[in-house]
């Protein structure tokens, strides 16, 4: 057999391999990273797969005992911090930036302003106040679903628009 069209052979089937364990293995991420940025983001809509199990064929390969269940469970970690930032550089009305997250996560809003105002979150109907050099910043957990506007209150302008998914 010739060594170079063995070679060739021998990287075909190797790619070919590593192709297959990388769809076999790859992670199946059901709920996006939530990132706020401009701009909404769909979860993208896909059919459930349904995959039957393997007939059993084989005994397993080791008998070791299970290790013991622990009996204290674990204490849940609380929801990451989602921070929006926001900067205004005039009361005219203009881009409204939206932002998503999911219910039941913390979130905190930054908004730096050339202007002295108010922030209001509507809905939740929280204020901050905000100036030059004196970021606002609402905090709150984010547990009513909805949209929701946040305004420069006194100028009457929408900023950004806030959903709450469930």
């Amino acid at each position: 057999m010739n060594p170079q069209f063995r070679k060739v052979a021998l990287i075909a089937a190797s790619l070919g391999l590593l192709l297959s364990l990388f769809l076999a293995l790859r992670p199946q991420d059901d709920e996006p990273i939530l990132i706020p940025m401009t701009g909404t983001r769909t979860p993208p809509t896909t059919a459930p797969t349904t995959t039957a199990p393997a007939p059993a064929t084989t005994a397993p390969a080791t008998t070791a005992e299970p290790p013991p269940a622990t009996t204290a469970p674990t204490p849940p970690r609380p929801p990451a911090l989602v921070r929006i930032r926001l900067e205004v550089r005039s009361a005219e009305p203009g881009l409204v930036r939206r932002f998503s997250v999911k219910e039941g996560r913390q979130v905190a809003i930054i908004v730096r302003s050339e202007l002295s105002d108010h922030i209001h979150l509507h809905g939740y109907d929280l204020m901050a106040d905000v100036a030059p050099g004196a970021p606002g910043t609402i905090r709150f957990t984010a547990d009513v679903p909805g949209r929701f506007e946040l305004e420069l209150e006194d100028g009457g302008v929408q900023i950004a628009e806030l959903e709450v998914r469930p």
